[in-house]
């Protein structure tokens, strides 16, 4: 039985070189391309355990580059697309809000052409060879604004975007959600709270929060620290992810949350306590803690309801987060002792 030919989009960065190992690892009827620009962001250092495996390809380049995505679409006979590739760090929006909106939209832009003329004969008519090809686009919580202290986002909340990227990302969706109205397109969106874990960016809360405190470095927190974020274990999104792009209803989207609502400051105390047990100094960590100026625009409160994708799916978050944080601070202790050595 051929294998279908699954074009993995942005697979170098955090949650997509999770997602591939998994996917590769729980399934043997698909062959992935990964398609990655491998900016500062992508690093096939967190692809190294799938180098050699038969069913995984890797190339380089930029979903902004519409000409390579019709080569990969004909030459791999794409049939269906996970589409994580994005710029995704809030603060380099601020500062260059450009090539968020280039890579962001634009380059979502070209995948569903290409997916499209690849796919379809016509609106709502499929190919024969392509029945049942998916483009699923994985999308971020910072599109429905900030909430208060109460309530939640659902599937019904409204876009109220707040910085450069969440704008990027909310138009995105909607070209997402136009290719099913208007072109029939087999489409499924998630929204996503904060992800953590193994292989993520050092630009990102956690990682920074982990390589400054062992490197003897302040940790920088944003005004008073309060901003709440829901927690989600990137494991647990990769199951989602799964489920999502098998079973979802076409058409429809699906919020992924944990409940694990978390001011900073806690994440922060939390991670100078355990290095507190496993890396003891004369002094604490929590002594590095310095506030900063707060950001522009900076949302207050994120906070999933994840009903929808538990009560239809079956999905919810198994790992609990004191574990899921303990394995995630455990991994990056290792590869920052691993930059010392080399």
């Amino acid at each position: 039985m051929k294998k279908k030919s699954l074009l993995i989009t942005g697979g170098a960065g955090f949650i997509g070189s999770n997602f591939i190992p998994y996917l590769l690892q729980k399934y043997n009827n698909y062959h992935l391309v990964n398609l990655d620009a491998l900016t500062y962001a992508g690093d096939l250092e967190n692809l190294k355990e799938v180098d050699n495996n038969e069913n995984y390809s890797f190339v380089k380049g930029d979903i902004r580059d519409k000409e390579l995505l019709y080569l990969l679409f004909q030459k791999y006979e794409i049939n269906g697309v996970i589409h994580f590739a994005a710029e995704s760090h809030v603060d380099n929006s601020i500062k260059n809000p450009t090539v968020f909106a280039e890579t962001n939209i634009i380059g979502t832009l070209n995948i569903l052409e290409v997916a499209r003329n690849q796919w379809m004969k016509q609106p709502f008519v499929y190919k024969d060879q392509y029945i049942g090809a998916r483009f699923y686009h994985i999308s971020t919580d910072e599109v429905y604004g900030s909430l208060g202290s109460t309530g939640f986002f659902t599937e019904q909340t409204s876009y109220a975007p707040n910085s450069p990227y969440s704008a990027s990302k909310a138009s995105s969706d909607m070209l997402v959600r136009s290719y099913f109205h208007t072109y029939g397109m087999n489409v499924v969106t998630s929204n996503c709270s904060n992800n953590f874990g193994p292989k993520q960016h050092n630009e990102k809360l956690i990682p920074k929060l982990i390589y400054n405190a062992i490197n003897g470095r302040e940790l920088p927190i944003y005004g008073d620290g309060k901003n709440i974020r829901d927690w989600l274990f990137v494991d647990d999104h990769c199951r989602a992810i799964d489920l999502i792009f098998h079973e979802g209803e076409a058409g429809e989207t699906y919020l992924i949350g944990a409940h694990n609502e978390r001011t900073t400051i806690e994440i922060t105390e939390e991670i100078c306590a355990y290095l507190d047990k496993v890396l003891p100094k004369s002094n604490s960590y929590k002594e590095q803690i310095q506030f900063i100026n707060d950001r522009p625009g900076h949302d207050f409160r994120y906070a999933i309801d994840a009903s929808k994708i538990e009560k239809e799916l079956g999905w919810k978050a198994e790992i609990s987060f004191d574990v899921a944080m303990v394995n995630t601070i455990n991994w990056f202790i290792q590869k920052y002792k691993k930059m010392e050595v080399e």
